[in-house]
């Protein structure tokens, strides 16, 4: 297990480093690229006195690619084959056997290995390799390593391990009782390295500007490269979209003997392991690469460095909710490591396509994922290890606001219960390794539907396969169901990249056999699009509004679709991809969902609210059932109530809001009322039949006629005389017609009604004629209380208000009556009409 000398600058601080962990047990390998820190170190330490019964060492990478060139490199410095004494494991590989001491890792293994053996039984040494590019599972993994031997007792060894790490922090961070942990530096020293920088070519009026253009400005400069200098040349891109169009563009510029390799986790391992192969005798090789080549990862050969100064890396997106790769610029010190490749065999080259002067303006470090990503797959991490993130300690500590509305979604998800506890639902999420929106929707389908979750995923966390004009949506559905039935070869259309849709359904496939589940391509349904989407985008829940493609999101804010979209007019859709502008948020990315698909996935935050309400149209009372979300309604049903209590009490504060005008009033309950009015401002016995007092006291005098009324029409039907009429007292109640009779006859034979008006004297109101005969004034209560008198004329109005009338005919009659019999000679008017 021991490799031959290999003269690598490592060599020489082997003996340094042993003694480090020896005495401290933790400690910073300082090391430049190509100095045989990531290859040779961990080999030699296997030789170490430390590591005892056969301990193992795990080394962190921050990539697969890296993981895999690792271990095949230090598996050939021992002339063995990948799996005995070194192994790896990816996520999506593992190659490690019974005998393998060196297991190398990318870094969320770890952290899958720590969540099941916090103590790591058999592990002596960890090493995380490439720490300075600060990226997430390594933070994460690094930090609860830490607080597993500070909680459990655990003393696995620590090396902390970068060309160029921010060296007194991680000495501080790792640092024990005793003080901040050795700095172990390599002297290996790089080969000088010319910097040539970007100077823009002079552009001739009306001549086009394509050399700005990156493929193009790539390919002038790998034509330059291939003159000035001499061996292979390393491109940096930032992706593999770039890196093809590089290719194709350098094409024209290339002899015939120079070979183009892509180099990119994207590509198959045939054409990754082609790129890191030896070149032929008398060829050059030019490789395409993203900065998966940068520090973790050595190409053979290169002596010039072609570096486009751009990178893609995660961010915390609004508009998708998770993070997304950002392309920007590279910090200074990652151009130098881009730089140094070119150093390794002798003097080199490195060509920079951007302006010395822009150079300074950039950031000198990289700046930590932690900072800058989106923290649900962390929160959930760390709910499911029992700790809070205060609790923790990382080099740079998570924001708190990040934080939050992590917790805030993985409960909306279902991953974390009331006390911020993991469920069963969170801990499954977290053996599929997606972000926990992805995650969710793939644990939670149900057996149909698990295709279309795997196919989802897949296509939510790549770039959308639809072929699009740069920055607009034009004649491409928003529709994600079109793009599962396209994806999954159930539809055909020219608008959808092929060769994306292929490499999204072997996504799918490899998510489908990572959650343990099983399912047949071409069983996919995109009717359930919707349903699925709403697992993972529970907070981008979104109703109509009036307009079509006007829609309200779940959080209340707006958001909209061209009217021309086929989902403008659908009651519901949950979005994936929005623009971010809060006021009125374009959907680019959604599917439709019906209420009832709503109601089934989301019952424990859905309430079902029963309202007896007066319809202003139909004038009558009905119940409305409303199942809501939130503020959101989804569904409502409207009908005739059923008799109850609580009907009752809708149809009082009817009658109540109308000031009792929607009562069936007619002229014997009008009458019987006034009466009473008239008695109570005689007698307290009778009862106060204000309508202020009506109105208070509708519960007692009116609701128990109600049991079994339920609409308008009930109401109609009521007999106001009797329900009123029942509620006089029963001490005055009979002598209600003695008291204060609804008519009198008058001594001519003639029977009137009265007309009463409240507290104010009572009216006897008729034509004149009426009257004739009598000859004592009408009276009621016994005579007590004199009837006013209003006589009119026989065109009905007033001629005379008496309340004696037997001194009216004796009296001012004769004025009168010559005057009405002027005006009206057909109609009698006697000399005395008391006869």
């Amino acid at each position: 297990m021991t490799p031959p000398p290999t003269g690598l600058p490592v060599e020489a601080c082997i003996a340094d480093l042993i003694e480090a962990l020896s005495v401290r047990r933790r400690c910073v390998l300082v090391a430049p690229p190509g100095s045989g820190k990531t290859t040779l170190a961990p080999l030699r330490l296997l030789e170490s006195t430390f590591l005892s019964n056969g301990e193992r060492i795990i080394m962190l990478e921050p990539r697969k690619l890296a993981a895999r060139a690792a271990a095949r490199r230090m598996a050939q410095l021992l002339g063995e084959r990948v799996g005995e004494t070194v192994g790896y494991q990816t996520r999506d590989e593992r190659i490690i056997g019974p005998a393998t001491r060196i297991e190398v890792l990318t870094e969320g293994v770890l952290t899958r290995r720590l969540q099941h053996h916090p103590d790591l039984t058999g592990v002596g040494l960890v090493i995380f390799d490439e720490v300075h590019e600060r990226n997430l599972p390594g933070d994460l993994g690094l930090a609860l390593l830490l607080h597993a031997q500070r909680s459990l007792g655990t003393s696995q060894r620590i090396v902390l391990m970068s060309a160029t790490p921010d060296t007194d922090r991680w000495r501080a961070y790792l640092s024990d009782d005793v003080g901040a942990v050795p700095v172990v530096s390599s002297d290996g020293k790089l080969f000088p390295v010319e910097i040539d920088w970007w100077r823009a070519p002079t552009i001739k009026k009306g001549q086009r500007r394509d050399s700005d253009r990156l493929e193009n400005k790539v390919a002038d400069t790998v034509f330059r490269a291939l003159r000035e200098t001499e061996g292979d040349i390393l491109v940096f891109l930032p992706g593999i979209g770039e890196i093809r169009r590089a290719i194709e563009a350098a094409s024209r510029v290339v002899d015939a003997n120079v070979d183009l390799l892509p180099l990119a986790g994207a590509l198959s391992q045939d054409e990754q392991d082609a790129a890191l192969a030896p070149g032929r005798t008398g060829r050059r090789r030019i490789v395409f690469s993203t900065d998966i080549a940068e520090s973790s990862l050595t190409v053979e050969g290169v002596r010039v460095v072609i570096d486009s100064g751009l990178a893609r890396s995660p961010r915390f997106d609004p508009n998708t909710g998770m993070s997304k790769l950002v392309l920007g610029n590279v910090s200074r010190a990652s151009a130098d490591q881009r730089a140094g490749r070119a150093g390794r065999l002798g003097p080199g080259r490195a060509y920079r396509l951007w302006p010395q002067a822009e150079h300074g303006s950039r950031r000198s470090q990289i700046e930590p994922e932690i900072l800058q990503v989106d923290l649900a797959g962390l929160t959930l991490e760390l709910a499911a290890w029992g700790v809070g993130v205060d609790e923790l300690r990382f080099l740079d500590q998570p924001p708190r606001a990040t934080f939050e509305q992590a917790r805030e979604l993985l409960s909306l998800l279902d991953a974390l219960d009331g006390n911020g506890q993991v469920t069963e639902r969170g801990r499954a999420m977290l053996d599929v390794p997606l972000h926990p929106r992805l995650a969710a929707m793939v644990v939670g389908a149900h057996d149909s539907d698990v295709w279309t979750a795997c196919l989802l995923a897949a296509l939510l966390e790549d770039r959308d396969v639809a072929r699009r004009q740069v920055g607009r949506l034009d004649g491409v559905p928003e529709d994600l169901g079109w793009r599962i039935e396209c994806i999954d070869e159930l539809a055909s259309d020219d608008r959808i990249d092929r060769r994306a849709a292929a490499r999204v359904r072997e996504q799918a496939r490899d998510i489908l056999r990572r959650s343990g589940r099983t399912a047949t391509s071409g069983s996919a349904r995109s009717n359930r699009v919707g349903a699925l989407l709403l697992r993972a985008y529970p907070d981008r829940l979104a109703v109509r509004k009036t307009g079509a493609g006007q829609f309200q999101l779940r959080t209340g804010n707006a958001a909209w679709v061209p009217k021309e979209s086929d989902l403008a007019n659908e009651p519901f859709v949950v979005a994936a991809d929005v623009d971010g502008d809060r006021k009125n948020t374009r959907i680019r990315l959604a599917a439709a969902i019906t209420a009832d698909e709503i109601t089934d996935l989301l019952a424990e935050r859905v309430t079902v609210r029963n309202t007896l309400t007066w319809d202003r149209e139909r004038n009558d009372l009905i119940e409305v059932i409303e199942w809501r979300l939130d503020g959101m309604k989804l569904r409502e049903v409207r009908h005739k109530p059923a008799p109850g209590p609580d009907t009752t009490a809708a149809l009082i504060d009817r009658v109540r809001s109308t000031s009792l005008q929607c009562l069936p009033w007619n002229p014997a309950a009008e009458s019987l009322v006034e009466r009473v009015r008239f008695l109570h401002s005689r007698d307290a016995r009778w009862p106060d039949w204000s309508n202020k007092v009506l109105i208070a006291t509708l519960d007692r005098w009116l609701a128990p006629y109600l049991a079994g009324c339920s609409s308008r029409a009930d109401l109609d039907n009521l007999d106001l005389s009797i329900v009123l009429r029942s509620g006089l007292p029963h001490e005055v109640g009979p002598h209600l017609d003695e008291m204060a009779p609804r008519t009198i006859t008058l001594e001519n034979g003639r029977n009137m009604r009265i007309t009463y008006r409240g507290d104010d004297t009572p009216v006897l109101s008729s034509r004149a004629q009426h009257f004739y005969g009598t000859a004592t004034h009408p009276s009621i209560m016994n005579g007590a209380v004199p009837l006013v008198v209003e006589l009119l004329s026989p065109a009905e109005r007033p001629i005379q208000v008496t309340a004696d009338l037997p001194a009216f005919w004796a009296g001012s009659w004769a004025e009168v009556r010559k005057d009405m019999a002027g005006r009206y000679p057909k109609h009698d008017w006697p000399l005395n009409p008391a006869r």
